[in-house]
């Protein structure tokens, strides 16, 4: 399924879930939030949300600065 994740179209097999996706991407020990077509997704979701082809897909990160 393609979806675009942080302004990038990328394809993912079908049925991925953000856990997936987070893995493929490595970067799951650096993102701290999701949103999915504008809608936040829970840490707690992201084993078993799965998106649908064509989904915006923000991953956040919290840095820090001064």
């Amino acid at each position: 399924m393609k979806l675009v994740i942080n302004g990038e179209e990328l394809e993912f097999p079908d049925g991925s879930t953000i856990e997936d996706i987070l893995g493929k991407l490595q970067v799951r020990d650096k993102v701290m939030a999701s949103a999915v077509n504008m809608e936040i997704v829970k840490e707690a979701e992201w084993k078993s949300f799965v998106p649908n082809e064509g989904d915006k897909i923000e991953f956040l990160q919290f840095v820090g600065g001064g």
